[in-house]
């Protein structure tokens, strides 16, 4: 089975040339708005090969001339596809880390617990592989008395300085342009010191903790001193979600507050990234400006609407001169005119619309996204959690509805996790309370249920898995939930699944590998319905993950059975929104909703009330997932407005995916 295929999804088909040119002038010019040299891989693992492979050469360098190779890294997930390589180099090609210095760059403080924080993670994940003796790995303690921080600092400084420095830092940047855990505001100059987290930062850390709650307040962090220092460093970034900020890391002027770009001023610094976080880039997003483009009717769509943007003006208003004068000339020596172009763009636009997302019975669909035939047809969403079907295509999981087609749900993960401890107090007070209604107070249930809510209460520890009493209890809320609105939308409760993929449930953030056993579940539900049309959740900007390997699963499932006869009549959808939207050169199909559709939408988002203020995994976005579907079902709408196109209230977009040979 293929684990790994939505790497594989080249949504525009970006030409080798314009990340890895064949000369130097040909770079210089891709490059030219770049401020930090960059290196542009296909995927996350040809990345990390890289990297690993360059600190490997150092290491060996350095042991050569019989010197320790003083290395820093960051904490958290982001460099574990980087320390999977190095292990995989000690395991295969005997490469030694006895020589190396291993100085973990921050910790959380304070930590109650040693199996919480980056040294135990990165203890758990890379040091005990390798043959690096215990005493050259540095760290902060998270456990000190607040009192004896400062020596804290001193005697991690005192170490580092004795070794010379940092030969080479790896770091990972943050969603606010954090490095190490310098956040926006820091001085180029600060220190080893003690850093208070704001709230968008503690929500980052997440990835390492289980809840809000449980990621401390402060940590104890190298400064940027250190970093500039360093006589090499190493800046990476994966994902989609990172693609903003790197942009503005590496194209914008330096400035304190996105704390990555005062690398900048570095004389030795190198960026890495994979496409996806490499993808707003100029010579990426844009690159008619900075080179010869290969057109395709994508990267005409994109260019169009850069133009309509930058100008003002909608699609069919757009003249020779508008071309001319924004770097654009080549189409009209391609096409003849503006008007050639004008009109290529807004019936591909035109096409995309449909108010039918099922196929439209008994019309001519040689100019609909979807076809008509067969009707009623038969429909599989898959959700990641079970609330993405609503949040991310409600409107349209309504209209399938409503148009009589046969839909199933197919919820991959309990989302047990992203439950708040108090939504299961309550729900166990709420036992209680019906125990003792029915004259139940010496029950079983009476009894488990009190020590339940006495241990969430007074007994529960940062850093340990919960408990599988927990997680059922999690589980079935986020059920009923489910359940709920599913009923709402106009949904049987026969035609609502529930796979609880394996690789989810344990019981902590950090989650477990896809594996056959989570693809075969996927297989069975697949053969079981036979679909005519399945929707996936294709949001990889995700920055918990679980989006990305609930797509995984599917796409590994799909690659199984699309020999198969019935998946010859089978279309793959994939939606986004809530992490993010489609950009408008990749929307295939475009739902518009009404003012009365959108607030049926965001009422059936409600319906999964353990998701709303309290939930633990909202992201940096401080917005609901109501509010943040609403704000971009309405901006895909107004764009399509502002377009020349139809004027709607709200507008859902999908994108087909092809199976990959």
């Amino acid at each position: 089975m293929r684990y790994n295929l939505s790497s594989k999804i080249a949504l525009t088909h970006i030409p080798e040339a314009y990340y890895k040119p064949d000369n130097a002038f040909d770079l210089q010019m891709l490059t030219i708005r770049e401020k930090m040299p960059t290196t542009i891989c296909e995927n996350v693992s040809e990345a990390s090969v890289e990297i690993a492979r360059e600190v490997a050469d150092k290491i060996k360098c350095h042991e050569a001339e019989g010197k320790p190779f003083v290395l820093g890294v960051v904490g958290g997930n982001s460099p574990s596809p980087i320390l999977r390589e190095l292990i995989r180099l000690h395991h295969e090609e005997a490469l030694s880390f006895a020589n190396v210095y291993l100085f973990i760059a921050y910790e959380f403080y304070p930590l109650h617990s040693d199996h919480s924080g980056c040294v135990s993670l990165m203890q758990s994940e890379f040091v005990s592989h390798v043959d690096m003796p215990q005493e050259h790995v540095i760290s902060f303690n998270g456990q000190v008395g607040k009192e004896d921080i400062h020596d804290e600092c001193l005697a991690y400084q005192r170490k580092l300085d004795s070794l010379g420095g940092f030969d080479l830092v790896l770091l990972g940047v943050g969603t606010l342009g954090t490095i190490a855990m310098n956040l926006p505001g820091t001085m180029p100059n600060s220190g080893i010191r003690l850093m208070i987290m704001d709230r968008a930062s503690r929500r980052e850390a997440l990835t390492t903790f289980n809840s809000i709650d449980d990621v401390p307040a402060a940590v104890i962090t190298i400064g940027m001193r250190e970093v500039m220092a360093a006589d090499k460093v190493i800046l990476f970034a994966w994902g989609e979600h990172k693609a903003d900020v790197l942009r503005r890391v590496i194209e914008e002027p330096a400035t304190d507050a996105l704390p990555a770009s005062l690398l900048q001023h570095h004389d030795n610094v190198h960026v890495y990234a994979d496409l996806q976080s490499a993808s707003l880039l100029t010579r990426i997003n844009y690159p008619w400006l900075v080179t010869n483009c290969k057109w395709d009717s994508k990267l005409i769509r994109r260019a169009i609407v850069w133009l309509c943007m930058r100008t003002g003006k909608p699609i069919l208003k757009l003249t020779n001169k508008d071309y001319s004068d924004n770097h654009l000339g080549e189409l009209l020596a391609l096409y003849g005119s503006a008007y050639e172009v004008n009109i290529r763009v807004f019936n591909d636009m035109q096409h995309t619309i449909t108010g039918w997302p099922g196929g439209k019975p008994d019309a001519d669909d040689s100019h609909r996204p979807e076809r008509a035939q067969p009707y009623p047809k038969r429909i599989l969403v898959f959700s990641p959690h079970p609330d993405d079907d609503v949040i991310s295509m409600g409107g349209t999981f309504r209209r399938l509805v409503v148009q009589g087609h046969d839909v199933h749900v197919a919820y991959q993960t309990s989302g047990n996790i992203a439950v708040g401890d108090e939504e299961v107090v309550r729900y166990l007070s709420y036992l209680s309370n019906v125990c003792v209604e029915l004259g139940m107070e010496d029950s079983p249930m009476m009894r488990h249920a009190q020590e339940m809510k006495h241990y969430l209460l007074h007994e529960k520890k940062d850093g340990v898995a919960e408990s599988p009493d927990v997680r059922f209890m999690k589980g079935t809320i986020r059920r009923e939930e489910a359940r709920t609105a599913c009923r709402f939308v106009g949904l049987k409760d026969d035609h609502v699944h529930f796979l609880d993929l394996p690789f989810y449930e344990t019981g902590m953030i950090k989650k477990g590998e896809l594996s056959d056993r989570d693809i075969d579940i996927v297989i069975e539900i697949l053969r079981e319905i036979r679909p005519h049309q399945i929707f996936v959740a294709g949001d990889l900007a995700d920055p918990h993950g679980t989006h990305k390997v609930c797509l995984d699963a599917a796409l590994a499932a799909i690659d199984v059975v699309k020999g198969e006869e019935w998946f010859d009549d089978c279309r793959v959808w994939m939606y986004r929104g809530a992490w993010a939207e489609w950009e408008v050169d990749h929307i295939e199909m475009a739902v518009p909703m009404s003012p009365e559709e959108l607030r049926f939408k965001r009422n059936s988002i409600l319906k999964h009330q353990s998701q709303m203020e309290s939930a633990p995994f909202l992201g940096s976005d401080e917005r609901l997932f109501w509010q943040r579907a609403e704000d971009r079902n309405r901006a895909t709408a107004q764009l399509y407005d502002h377009l020349g196109l139809a004027s709607y209230e709200a507008i859902e977009a999908f994108v087909r995916y092809h199976p990959i040979e």
